[in-house]
């Protein structure tokens, strides 16, 4: 299938999501990386986790799996190992990804495997109704902290930095070109890419919206040049004035599947696998 120059051609069916949620700057942003990088959807794999932006799929033309809860970056890393010729994309929310499945996304982060991975962080537990995420801020009252949420939030990007990610960035879905850009130079990137995009709630997080991050954002310019200062990483994930929105971190080092795969020119999608499938086939038949 040829390449598709029409962002609206990646459309496969009106979003259902409430009026105004910062995911529609998500799709939109992805389509316009897609188009400008002339992406072929048959080329694209997008992973999604429970969440609302779970139904990404259904909205945007490529192949796609709903996982489990917090699951997400073990289903991508699987899918990138067995045909690593393919876009994959985890697209997992603040609770997704930095709760449940935080464990996942720090060992994908030290192992380095190619995969891009976008947080819908809109610091709050969206979809069972509201409950604070680890990314809530202090003093967030919801239905599960009705006093006020007492500890810090955490900050995925510092945690994946830490173990060793070669390509971080921060965006915000009130900025659409802005984060197309950041998904091009992430799908670009070799090894594992983390961008946690800032996403307004606007059902249960009356707090952090849209006009709260126009305030508290600051964009760097960057668009000829990638960061490679881990000082300067840490310098501008530290800054508590501001969310620093760009690539704030970007290195080159060796994958995990460059390092485990035998045949780099045969992906194990491409094998011929009816023999063992007959193997297998014929040991069951022992069983029955």
């Amino acid at each position: 299938m040829p390449a598709i120059k029409n962002k609206d051609s990646f459309s496969r069916k009106p979003p259902t999501w409430c009026p105004g949620c910062g995911l529609y700057g998500i799709l939109e942003a992805m389509k316009r990386a897609a188009v400008s990088l002339q992406l072929d959807p048959a080329s694209m794999v997008i992973v999604t986790g429970i969440g609302c932006h779970g139904r990404f799929p259904n909205y945007f033309l490529s192949y796609g799996f709903h996982g489990l809860h917090g699951r997400v970056v073990p289903v991508a890393s699987g899918i990138k190992l067995v045909n690593p010729e393919l876009k994959v994309i985890g697209l997992s929310g603040d609770g997704d990804a930095y709760s449940i499945g935080l464990n996942h996304l720090l060992h994908a982060a030290r192992r380095n495997l190619s995969l891009l991975i976008l947080v819908v962080n809109n610091r709050v537990f969206a979809l069972t109704q509201g409950q604070a995420s680890p990314t809530s801020p202090r003093g967030f009252i919801s239905i599960s902290t009705p006093q006020g949420k007492v500890e810090p939030p955490l900050d995925g990007l510092k945690l994946a930095l830490g173990a060793g990610a070669t390509f971080i960035a921060r965006g915000f879905s009130g900025e659409v070109d802005h984060l197309a850009f950041l998904i091009e130079r992430g799908l670009n990137h070799r090894g594992f890419a983390l961008i946690d995009v800032l996403s307004p709630c606007v059902t249960y997080n009356k707090i952090n919206t849209y006009d709260w991050y126009k305030k508290h954002i600051e964009i760097l310019n960057q668009h000829k040049s990638m960061p490679e200062d881990l000082n300067q990483a840490w310098s501008w994930l530290n800054r508590e004035d501001k969310f620093i929105l760009g690539v704030l971190y970007s290195a080159t080092r060796e994958t995990l599947e460059e390092m485990i795969l035998p045949d780099k020119r045969k992906t194990i999608a491409g094998l011929e696998l009816r023999p063992e499938v007959e193997k297998v086939m014929a040991l069951m038949e022992k069983f029955k």
